[in-house]
């Protein structure tokens, strides 16, 4: 089983002590105590004495790591001086108990012959004859990318005997690089650190206990991450759950950019876990050009098909995010894979649901934003035969409302910022519903439209501004027309979002993001697993800890 380490800057005994503890108490199994911004290199007895003191004291067993500025670290100072101290640190006489690891950087360790035979004499050695309890982490940092001799040097390290656990750690700059570091454990003959910085190595750190990594880091809170891309301890714990998570856990995921702050993993993690369902559920970015639309279908193409290939990851499903909802369809036609009819006439999906019974995966796409809306505004309205509903957007969202209001039976106009975009929308929707009632009107012509149900379809809501004063003339118009209004917004993350402030000030009724976010979600649980999660059990988990200031 992989351990959690917390890493701690050190830059006085008793904060750090602190630390420590809390990170005890938190469930981590060892500290990294970071000392290179403690120690100046320039021989001061307080600065040695508060680490021995902090090293006797700690409560968990640690890493003592002093990072060299040029691996990312604070130390600047003379080389041997660093080399003797942590020397002096794990064979002090009378210690009570020396450091479990020592990190020291391959870099600095191959430099010298002087630096290797005093690292060689204070860790375990197979040449050693006295007892040490000391074991060497050798490393490799690159705070850029992924180095162009990452086989080399990690080659290298693996040859050297003193070396006890081989580290690893770059920026990932896409999730083949992550899954290049997941494979390492298995390739290596030893222990092996594997860890993605930034955004597309978060995976890495959540499923190290799956690829049988050493170790992951988690900080005590987002303030004190060693390294971009790093979780909080809660979080691993909690909303991730690592410690449930073993060789044979299947992945799922949300696919999207930005994925980050999505509340998917904390819904889906928590069914799974209600449900005893030996599954995880991460972030997988994956990056898009908002000015290249074909080079953002090729990069979501090529990292869907290696996610999907790749033999032990175990992906059986994951939920599509913008920017990628109509590139998952697209991929899904030029694949062969089952489509269901929603997706097909939203020309969006949302969920894939891939089954890995046979020889090959079987994959499926659908579209449960369609679904999700019309339960969420028939359960506040009623029925939606007859009932006009204008549409704000024209991509995926706005496409999978579209759909399912017209199948319910509803009149339905679209705006949209760009005109011709609504009204190629209106038209592919009009050959693909029989008998559609749609149509497209400028984005101007909104607060003059006489409906029945507004829907904001669009990632950064209704104008140009993302201001409740910028919904005001629009929104107030239409709330005098019709003061039986249902407004429905589609982002959930702020629930206040500036339409929901101002739809609630002026008295109307609202159908939140969150809610259609988590009838969403539900049936993407249930296509994957064919079980839903219990009543109330995704609303809650997805709702802020703290109630909304605009309700």
């Amino acid at each position: 089983m992989s351990l959690v380490c917390v890493p701690i800057t050190v830059h006085d005994l008793a904060p750090a002590l602190a630390d420590a503890h809390a990170a005890r108490d938190g469930g981590a199994d060892l500290v990294e105590f970071r000392i290179d911004e403690c120690f100046s290199g320039g021989g001061d007895e307080r600065e040695e004495r508060l680490l021995h003191a902090l090293i006797a004291d700690s409560p968990l067993p640690c890493i003592v790591t002093c990072r060299s500025v040029a691996e990312g670290g604070a130390y600047d100072g003379d080389e041997m001086e660093r080399v003797s101290m942590l020397e002096r640190l794990v064979l002090a006489p009378g210690a009570r108990h020396p450091p479990r690891f020592i990190d020291v950087e391959l870099a600095a360790y191959a430099a010298s012959a002087n630096i290797r035979r005093k690292i060689d004499l204070a860790v375990r050695h197979p040449a050693q004859t006295r007892p040490v309890d000391t074991s060497l982490i050798l490393s490799v940092h690159d705070f850029n990318g992924r180095p162009a001799d990452l086989s080399r040097r990690l080659l290298k390290a693996c040859e050297q005997p003193a070396a006890a656990v081989v580290k690893i750690a770059f920026r990932a700059r896409s999730l083949h690089d992550s899954l290049e570091l997941l494979d390492l454990p298995a390739q290596l003959g030893k222990p092996v650190i594997a860890l993605g910085m930034g955004e597309f190595g978060v995976v890495t750190r959540l499923l190290a206990g799956k690829f049988g990594g050493l170790l992951t880091f988690a900080s005590l809170r987002p303030s004190s991450a060693t390294a971009p891309g790093q979780p909080t301890l809660a979080d691993l714990l909690g909303t991730f759950r690592f410690r449930a998570v073993r060789r044979a856990t299947k992945v799922y995921g949300v696919v999207g950019f930005p994925v980050t702050h999505s509340r998917s993993p904390a819904v889906h993690n928590a069914g799974f876990e209600a449900l005893s369902i030996d599954a995880c559920y991460v972030p997988l970015p994956v990056g898009a050009s908002p000015d290249d639309p074909e080079a953002s279908y090729a990069s979501f193409k090529g990292a869907m098909i290696e996610l999907i290939e790749h033999p032990r990851l175990d992906l059986c499903g994951c939920s599509v995010t913008q920017p990628h909802k109509e590139h998952a369809l697209r991929l899904a036609r030029e694949s062969g894979w089952r489509i269901d009819p929603v997706a097909a006439l939203a020309g969006a999906a949302n969920t894939l649901t891939i089954d890995r019974a046979g020889d090959r995966p079987a994959v499926a796409v659908a579209n449960t934003d369609a679904p999700a809306i019309v339960a969420r505004l028939e359960a506040a309205a009623g029925s939606l035969a007859g009932r006009r509903v204008a549409i704000v957007g024209a991509g995926g969202v706005a496409r999978a409302a579209a759909v399912g209001c017209l199948s319910a039976g509803a009149r339905v106009r679209l705006f949209n910022r760009t005109h011709e975009r609504a009204r190629s929308l209106a038209a592919d929707l009009r050959t693909g519903v029989p008998g559609a009632d749609i149509d497209a009107l400028p984005l101007d012509a909104l607060a003059s439209h006489a409906c029945d149900v507004l829907v904001q379809a669009t990632s950064i809501g209704l104008a140009s501004g993302d201001s409740p004063r910028a919904m005001a003339a629009p929104l107030a118009a239409m709330a005098a027309a019709n003061p039986a209004l249902l407004v429905l917004e589609t982002v959930y993350a702020p629930v206040g979002t500036p339409l929901v402030i101002e739809a609630r000030r002026l008295g109307l009724r609202v159908v939140t993001g969150l809610e259609m976010f988590v009838d969403q979600a539900e049936r993407q649980f249930e296509a994957w697993t064919g079980r839903r999660p219990p009543k109330g059990l995704f609303a809650s988990v997805a709702s802020p800890p703290q109630p909304d200031a605009s309700a």
